[in-house]
């Protein structure tokens, strides 16, 4: 068995962008899952890092003060695993979430996955990363005063992936999280199934499928 710093080395790294005003509970699933050894089908095989402007701490909607692990300057898309952008009142306001918006462009064209939830679904408009890709938001409507040129290819759904672009509407947080664990292959295809099943729907009889793929020996 490796060492914790081996063991960490050999780890791929989901980049969680942070500023003020992101919306906690759109990427809460997530993130928590993408964490969770659980049900995983590699346990410990990412770790989730969150990365700001700078290194200065920023504060949700919700309150919730955080510090940035890493900040922009530090990512490299070859390095990472995925890019999760969280929807924010910022996203609205010019171009202040600009340079994630750039950092995404570096991912997409890299072959790295991005995947971008409500109001990050408009930077990544505004971007051009939504001209040639189905997706979704929270309305058609909202993205129309980007200016983008891939309204043809919106998609009325809870969340829609296409190639390595992610994205969902404010309020299918569970949906988006689906489409997540299943680019990063944290699960198995029954597992996440499953997981889908008792998280989105309140299916009672997926708690035993997730139960028999327990691996670590800590429940639920």
């Amino acid at each position: 068995m490796g060492t914790p710093e081996t063991i960490e080395q050999q780890q791929e790294t989901v980049y969680v962008a942070v500023y003020d005003t992101l919306a906690d509970w759109e990427v809460g699933h997530a993130i928590a899952h993408i964490n969770n050894p659980v049900w995983q089908r590699e346990p410990g095989r990412y770790r989730v890092v969150t990365v700001g402007a700078g290194p200065e701490p920023v504060t949700t909607v919700g309150g919730v003060r955080i510090v940035p692990d890493a900040v922009l300057e530090q990512v490299r898309p070859e390095e990472a695993a995925m890019l999760i952008l969280p929807g924010a009142y910022t996203w609205e306001s010019g171009d202040r979430n600009g340079a994630f918006a750039r950092l995404a462009r570096e991912f997409v064209e890299a072959g790295v996955p991005v995947a971008a939830i409500c109001g990050a679904t408009a930077g990544m408009a505004r971007a051009g990363l939504l001209d040639d890709h189905d997706h979704t938001s929270a309305v058609a409507e909202y993205l129309a005063p980007t200016g983008y040129q891939g309204s043809e290819r919106y998609r009325d759904e809870p969340a829609v992936t296409d190639g390595n672009v992610i994205t969902a509407g404010p309020t299918n947080p569970v949906e988006f999280a689906r489409e997540v664990l299943a680019k990063l292959e944290v699960y198995e295809p029954h597992v996440l199934d499953a997981w889908y099943r008792l998280y989105g729907e309140s299916d009672p009889s997926a708690f035993p499928v997730l139960m028999a793929a327990d691996r670590s020996g800590q429940g639920a």
